[in-house]
Parts: structure tokens; C-alpha cells; sequence
């Protein structure tokens, strides 16, 4: 073992042992540790030149008690942060709820996982938190009855107790008033509350709040909710008995997706809940007639609810049953086809502006101008003022601010899904899973959220059969909302 002194700058090290068996990278690093020069810079004058990290010791002939010289610049001393740090679980829980990206769960208060898989779905729709947050608490409209004004200020508090905490929300004072504004909900079977349907606890909710959210002006934007979610049909209805044909509007909150032996697929069912049979008195035969009715859609909202109908009443069984079929449907959903032939018109320069802006990704030529491309969107494409009847799967389109420049193309992003686990509509589970604003999609089972997987939410499709319980290890897609 040898010792030697080091002169580094102004500063000399005495006694630093040197191993000869050992290479001189390791007398380097003790050198790191003395100066804070890394060995990789470190220049140590020796016999022959510069001490190499592989030399030889006994070919370099250091003696012991010998005077080494080292160059070399320190690394810069870390500084303390100026903050002490802080963990993210030391952040106050409203921070904590930022910092993970996601909101809370709600607490199961017995079988309201209906109305709790309700609320994460519509709390996703950031136009309608904005809206509900400008509601004001006092002051509400005369055409707004008491209990709709007391769950509209529910639901917003709701929605701002999820953002602001980070464990489970218990939604006692929304389901409270809930169940006093709809009586239905508060059935009891064997001292316990009963499961209820999603769609109706959707549709009741979603129609309440158009009702409060509702301005006190004529003005097109005065009915926000409508705005978001109303979609206006244009339906031809023709009796082929009399041959008498009459053409009718309405406005509805969701589409049906009809499923049955045929429909394989979200866009097949979509076209089958646009095509029904309904009696009504002919002027013609002068008694009752069988009509065909044939819709199509004549505006566009921002947000798309569909609804997949797999509920029906089983009279053998005098109870509603389940549909098992599998229906799958996509990520992205375009629904031109089933636009009228005046919305496609007016759809056509935003889809070709669309289809140009992909073109210029691979490098193709565009085949339209910006100019012809900036097209408005009119009163033909916006929703009217009336009332929605039903709600099921939405898709976002844009705020109402937005509005006069929103360009519509009849695409949508699928944003959220509700299924329901189980054979009986009485019973079973219901889930949400939220697409956040990060890409990211979250489960949502009740007060337990987590993350899945984008891959994962097109298996949602349903499947089984009457000897295999397969629906009760997979969720049914039984509401979607998809966004544009």
C-alpha cells in the first residue's frame, strides 16, 4: 500500500493510500470524493504523461510519500431547494385531486350504483359543469318548480365536491333530493331500495336541468342543455293501407340503438332505432291504421347520447328481460348516413376540410380551398328550443358559445360508456368509464375509480347465452356518449 499527496488548485490532500493491485480509476474516485472533480475530468500528472483509468502502478513508478498535481473542475455544488418538498400526499386533498387527473369515486349508498355510474358520466361534460356552476342560488326562474330548482343546486355540488376530493364522494344530499323530485326511485323491496334503470335516472336528470339551466330569453342559446344534447329528427310517416304520407319534426336527448338477430353492430342498430311502426287513426279509412315511420336526423348536437335498448317486457315471465347479443361499436363513430339530405349538404365542406387536413399529413394535394371549407354552422345544424324526451349516449360537438363557428362533421369520439352487469333490470350493476381530458380512461365501479386501458373499452360489447353467465363477468354497453 502506498500514500501520497495531492495538490488540487490551492489545496493539498495528504495521506490518500493508493492499492497497486487495484487500477488507478478507483484512486480516481477516491479523488471524486475528496474534490468533487468526476474521474472523467480529473488530469493527474504522472511519469510519462497523464494517469490512465487501465495503467499499470507498477509501470507508472509512484513511491510512496510522492507529490501527485491534479487539474480538473468540480462539479457544481447542489443547491438546497428553496421550497422544501412536499409529497403528494401531503398536498391538501383538493390539490391531491389535481395532481392525480381524475375525479373521486361516489359511495354505493344501496343499489344507486345506477346513479352514481349517471352522474360520472354527465359530470364529463365540461360544458355543462360551466353551466351549472353560472346557476345561480336564489333567483330562479317562475317556470322552475322548487324540487327541480333544489336538485339542479344537488347536482352542481355534486359535481364540485368530486373535482375538490380525492376520497369517495357520498351523494346522500343529491339522492335525498333526487328521490323527493322522482318518487320512483325510492321503491323498496324487503325493507332495501331497489336497482333502477340508468336511462331513466339519465333521461329525469338530463331533462330537470334543461328545464333550470333554461335562460329567460328567445334567444337560440337559451336552452344550454339542448344545446349540448338535442338532437332534432325529421320523420316521414306513410300508411300503405291508404297510402297517406305526412312529414313531422321532434327533438330527443339519445338515439336508440335497436338490437336484434341482425344488428352485429353500434351503426346497424342506430338505423333500425330510425325506422318503427305505430298505429294512429287514418282520416282516410276513418278507423285504425298500421304507419311506417322513417326518421332522420336534422341537426347535429355537440354531445351524442346513444342508448343500446336491451331491455324488453317478457310476458311469459310478466318481468323485463335482457338482451345478450353482442353489439360492438367503435372508438369513433361517423354518422352521415343517417343525416337528412339538407344537414349532409351543409356537412360536406367540413368533412372535405377534414378529409384535406389528413391528406396533408401523408402529403396529398388538398382538394379544397380553406375558403370553401369555413362554412358556419346555421339554424338548420343547430337544435331547437323544444324539450328532449329520452337520453342515452352523447357526443360533444362544442359549446354554445362556439356555436356560430362550430364546424359540424357528423364524426364522433366516443367519450363515455355506462354498462350494466346482469341478467334482470332490477338488479345487477352498473358502471361508468370516463375518457378524461388527458386521453386517459377511467373506470369508475361506485367509490372505486381506475385506470384502463383505451383497448379495453370496446370489449364492453356484451355477449353470451341463456347456459353461460357471461354477462356477469362483462359489463353491457347499455349507455354511450361520444363527443365531436
Amino acid at each position: 500500500m502506498l500514500t501520497v499527496s495531492v495538490k488540487w488548485q490551492k489545496k493539498v490532500f495528504e495521506d490518500i493510500e493508493i492499492d497497486p493491485t487495484l487500477p488507478p480509476y478507483v484512486f480516481k474516485a477516491q479523488l471524486y470524493d475528496l474534490t468533487g472533480v468526476p474521474p472523467e475530468r480529473q488530469k493527474i500528472m504522472v511519469k510519462g504523461g497523464l494517469l490512465k483509468d487501465d495503467a499499470d502502478w507498477s509501470a507508472i513508478g509512484v513511491k510512496d510519500g510522492q507529490k501527485l498535481m491534479m487539474m480538473g473542475t468540480a462539479d457544481e455544488i447542489v443547491k438546497a431547494p428553496e421550497k422544501a418538498i412536499v409529497f403528494a400526499e401531503d398536498l391538501p386533498e383538493e390539490e391531491q385531486a389535481t395532481h392525480l387527473g381524475y375525479s373521486a369515486g361516489l359511495v354505493n349508498l344501496g343499489n344507486t350504483c345506477y346513479m352514481n355510474s349517471t352522474v360520472q358520466c354527465l359530470k364529463s361534460v365540461p360544458e355543462l359543469k360551466s353551466a351549472l356552476s353560472n346557476y345561480a342560488l336564489t333567483g330562479r326562474s317562475n317556470d322552475v318548480d322548487q324540487t327541480s330548482h333544489m336538485l339542479t343546486v344537488a347536482t352542481r355540488e355534486l359535481f364540485g365536491d368530486l373535482d375538490r376530493s380525492v376520497n369517495a364522494v357520498s351523494p346522500t344530499q343529491f339522492w335525498m333530493t333526487l328521490r323527493k323530485k322522482f318518487p320512483q326511485f325510492s321503491q323498496l323491496q324487503n325493507g332495501m331500495h331497489m336497482q333502477q334503470d340508468a336511462e331513466e335516472c339519465w333521461t329525469q336528470l338530463l331533462y330537470t336541468l334543461s328545464q333550470s339551466l333554461k335562460a329567460p330569453t328567445s334567444s337560440e342559446d337559451a336552452d344550454a342543455v339542448k344545446a349540448l344534447f338535442g338532437v332534432n329528427l325529421r320523420s316521414r310517416v306513410h300508411c300503405q293501407e291508404s297510402g297517406e304520407e305526412s312529414s313531422e319534426t321532434e327533438s330527443v336527448y339519445s338515439l336508440k340503438c335497436h338490437i336484434s338477430h341482425e344488428v352485429n353492430h353500434l351503426h346497424e342498430g342506430l338505423k333500425h332505432g330510425l325506422k318503427g311502426e305505430l298505429e294512429k287513426t287514418s282520416p282516410a279509412l276513418g278507423r285504425t291504421a298500421l304507419y311506417l315511420k322513417e326518421s332522420l336526423i336534422d341537426s347535429l348536437p355537440r354531445y351524442l347520447t346513444v342508448q343500446f335498448v336491451r331491455f324488453f317486457w317478457k310476458r311469459e315471465t310478466n318481468q323485463k328481460a335482457k338482451i345478450l347479443r353482442k353489439v360492438d361499436y367503435p372508438l369513433e363513430l361517423d354518422i352521415f348516413d343517417l343525416c337528412s339530405e339538407d344537414l349532409r349538404k351543409k356537412l360536406e365542406a367540413p368533412r372535405q376540410k377534414l378529409r384535406d387536413e389528413e391528406g396533408k399529413k401523408l402529403g396529398l394535394q388538398p382538394k379544397s380551398s380553406s375558403k370553401d371549407s369555413d362554412v358556419k354552422m346555421t339554424d338548420a345544424e343547430a337544435p331547437s328550443n323544444e324539450s328532449g324526451e329520452s337520453s342515452t349516449i352523447t357526443h360533444q360537438e362544442g359549446s354554445s358559445s362556439e356555436k356560430g363557428t362550430l364546424h359540424m362533421t357528423g364524426i364522433y369520439d366516443l367519450v363515455s360508456v355506462l354498462t350494466h352487469k346482469g341478467r334482470s333490470a332490477d338488479s345487477g350493476h352498473y358502471v361508468a368509464w370516463v375518457k378524461q381530458e388527458s386521453g386517459k380512461w377511467i373506470q369508475y365501479d361506485d367509490s372505486h375509480p381506475s385506470l384502463q386501458r383505451e383497448e379495453d373499452i370496446t370489449k364492453l360489447s356484451g355477449g353470451g347465452t341463456l347456459n353461460l353467465e357471461i354477462d356477469h363477468l362483462r359489463g353491457f354497453s347499455f349507455l354511450t356518449m361520444l363527443r365531436q
